[in-house]
């Protein structure tokens, strides 16, 4: 039986939140920082490379000490990144910066940023405008229009409106599509002037994630995988969302914290988060089919590299799947004669007389077209 949550829960997450968004603009600061410093040493033809990661790190810890704020420093090196902005810290340091007096300013910085987000999300809470951000995510398709929305420092006027306009009678989703193509419009319009060429083509990661990762979701062609924070937005993934779902894999793998941490911090996480909201939003068991994941633990054979890798196909794999059939769907089968029926392996020797054409290039299941009527005698 699950504890229910605490009325203090949603303010805990909030305060996480605008921690983790206060993080970010010390890595934005700092990387501006170590950016210019750079440029000076280019231009005197004595760039210096960055230290080596475990000596940085000590030596930034120290001068972390006392002047930044608590919770900001603990976020800072809590986080995967935290060996390279260690080395950047020192570079600097090195290249004649006085850290005493520009963390004390960056950590202003921080702070500001932190507040702000902090009475953001009071705010919507407050307000009780938290269901719009499901809407949204429902009723306008994955786009730079809807990331627009989710990123504005105004999506707390625009979801407060929404709430007046549905209070008053209006069809709000009606009045999201229709804002949705004027916003594409808008997009086109200010890109051209940008000189940034007409709509975006796809990008690298969607072309890459398309296949069984992605099946059944709403993936935006700018997909970027590289930008945690920004792929999450682009799915319409609140940081609230992906700490829930985040938890729910945890809870799924008991014992097993590290390699649910392996696979939540893996390149390809947002698209298994949007996978878990979209299924959730239709009423799936999202733990019955989680618990999958300890019932088959195939995804601990091979490289060790790789590992988070697997969890997330894994993961994609029982999350796709009824419950009682995830365990059976990555057993062992007859190596042979899964290569003689793989769309995308073809046999070891083909069958047919000398001469015969080749067998049909795989195709993804999801993307296989009608059987082509066959040519030729069969023996």
């Amino acid at each position: 039986m699950t504890t229910p949550a605490s009325p203090g829960e949603p303010f805990a997450e909030a305060a996480g939140e605008a921690v983790q968004t206060a993080v970010m603009s010390v890595r934005l600061v700092l990387a501006i920082a170590d950016a210019v410093r750079r440029h000076q040493q280019r231009q005197k033809k004595a760039e210096e490379e960055l230290p080596p990661a475990d000596k940085a790190a000590v030596g930034a810890k120290e001068e972390l000490k006392d002047l930044l704020p608590a919770d900001i420093s603990a976020a800072l090196l809590k986080g995967a990144d935290w060996p390279q902005l260690a080395q950047q810290l020192m570079a600097l340091k090195n290249a004649g910066v006085d850290l005493e007096q520009l963390l004390p300013r960056v950590g202003e910085i921080a702070v500001t940023v932190r507040d702000q987000v902090a009475a953001n999300a009071e705010r919507v809470a407050r307000e009780g405008t938290g269901q719009w951000e499901k809407m949204l995510r429902e009723t306008l398709p994955a786009g730079p229009v809807r990331e627009a929305i989710l990123s504005s420092p105004g999506w707390p006027d625009i979801a407060a409106t929404m709430a007046k306009l549905d209070e008053r009678g209006v069809d709000v989703r009606q009045i999201l599509a229709a804002a949705h193509d004027e916003g594409i419009g808008v997009d086109q319009a200010v890109a051209k002037v940008l000189a940034a060429g007409e709509a975006p083509t796809t990008s690298r990661d969607a072309l890459l994630s398309s296949g069984p990762l992605t099946t059944g979701l709403d993936i935006p062609r700018d997909l970027d995988l590289s930008d945690r924070e920004r792929a999450l937005r682009q799915l319409a993934i609140s940081p609230q969302e992906n700490a829930r779902f985040t938890r729910l894999v945890r809870e799924a793998m008991p014992g097993r914290e590290r390699e649910a941490d392996l696979m939540v911090t893996a390149k390809q996480w947002p698209l298994v988060a949007a996978r878990m909201a979209k299924m959730e939003a239709e009423g799936k068991p999202l733990k019955e089919h989680l618990a999958g994941l300890m019932k088959d633990t195939s995804w601990e054979k091979g490289p060790s590299p790789q590992l988070g890798s697997r969890l997330v196909q894994a993961a994609n794999d029982v999350l796709r799947r009824p419950p009682g059939e995830a365990a059976r769907s990555r057993v062992k089968v007859n190596t042979t004669a899964a290569r003689s029926q793989s769309s995308t392996v073809g046999p070891t020797k083909a069958p047919g007389p000398k001469g015969a054409a080749p067998s049909e290039r795989g195709v993804a299941p999801h993307r296989e077209a009608a059987p082509a009527a066959k040519s030729g005698k069969t023996r």
